[in-house]
């Protein structure tokens, strides 16, 4: 399992549940609360730390494969960089210990350093001068269930509790609320619960293309398929006199599924007839997420080869695209 995979801020090893484990120990971070519905907070009140254009390009080059962060708009990436603090540290240092309340979530840029659990603290992981820690105790209001010490001197860049949660909370809250919105109006997606609606939304991340930008390439690999949040998008396949458009999406369209529904190679090129938003689902996320449509998707291919021989005439007219 890759390092940005792995939290030791709450881990499935410990038997014990962390509410009983730690119900003796004091509540004062954990009964603050935040509503990200109600955060009017002045935007002048950001937590800004200055930086260098060295110590930016430091910190941008170790937050970039933070799959925290992937939700995130420019807007707020520039504010979660605005608000990081360096931290130099020393062999031997304590990060966070384990049980003690959440202050800071951490992203490592230099140095070593171990995870222990446990009344032993029997070391469960090994950070390699990548990846980031401290998130679950700041997002979920727990104690920390796990020590992270320094094996080398090092560098990391830390967050406060509060300007984590802002951030974080409130982008995830906002992302939401537009996401649902959106998927609300696909018709495809009516099949889903509205728990389902709300883990699809949050599994998507925005991407942004300018005018005449190729989205997806006709014969690549399928990585996810893509939902049009502004913008259109124009469908279209190679043929021997070059390309032919077939379609053309506009914001609630889609577009993508049919290489994750056949597991073949895209069908089609996508281009961004104007600039173009559109949230984005890894095939991982897809096939997790999106079970309950696949019927209607499958039946959506007939669809698609019926425009296709509408527009060339027969079947024999048209590239193997398959």
């Amino acid at each position: 399992m890759s390092v940005q995979t792995q939290n030791y801020d709450v881990l499935s090893s410990v038997n014990e549940p962390l509410v009983n484990r730690y119900a003796s120990r004091r509540k004062s971070v954990f009964a603050e609360t935040y509503d990200p519905e109600n955060d009017d907070e002045d935007e002048g009140a950001r937590a800004i730390f200055p930086k260098t254009d060295e110590q930016r390009a430091r910190l941008c080059d170790s937050v970039k494969n933070i799959l925290l962060f992937r939700s995130l708009d420019k807007e707020q990436m520039n504010e979660v960089l605005d608000a990081m603090f360096e931290k130099i540290v020393q062999a031997k240092d304590y990060i966070i210990k384990q049980g003690d309340d959440g202050d800071n979530f951490y992203v490592i840029e230099s140095g070593i350093y171990n995870a222990y659990v446990g009344e032993d603290q029997k070391h469960i992981h090994t950070y390699d001068n990548r990846g980031s820690f401290g998130e679950l105790a700041l997002l979920y209001n727990m104690p920390r269930a796990a020590t992270i010490q320094a094996e080398t001197d090092g560098k990391l860049w830390a967050m406060d509790r509060q300007t984590f949660r802002r951030i974080l909370l409130k982008s995830a809250f906002r992302k939401r609320k537009m996401y649902e919105a959106l998927l609300d109006a696909v018709p495809m997606l009516k099949t889903l619960q509205n728990y389902e609606r709300m883990n699809l939304a949050d599994a998507l991340i925005p991407q942004t293309y300018a005018k005449g930008d190729r989205i997806i390439k006709q014969g690549d690999a399928a990585d996810g398929m893509y939902f049009i949040e502004d913008g259109k998008v124009s469908i279209r396949i190679q043929q021997d006199a070059g390309e032919v458009e077939i379609s053309n999406l506009e914001k609630g369209g889609y577009f993508g599924e049919l290489a994750l529904v056949t597991h073949r190679p895209r069908a089609a090129s996508a281009y961004a007839v104007d600039n173009v938003k559109v949230a984005f689902l890894d095939v991982d996320a897809f096939e997790r997420l999106l079970g309950p449509c696949m019927n209607i998707m499958k039946r959506n291919i007939g669809d698609y080869e019926t425009q296709l021989v509408k527009i060339f005439g027969s079947k024999n007219n048209i590239t193997d695209i398959r």
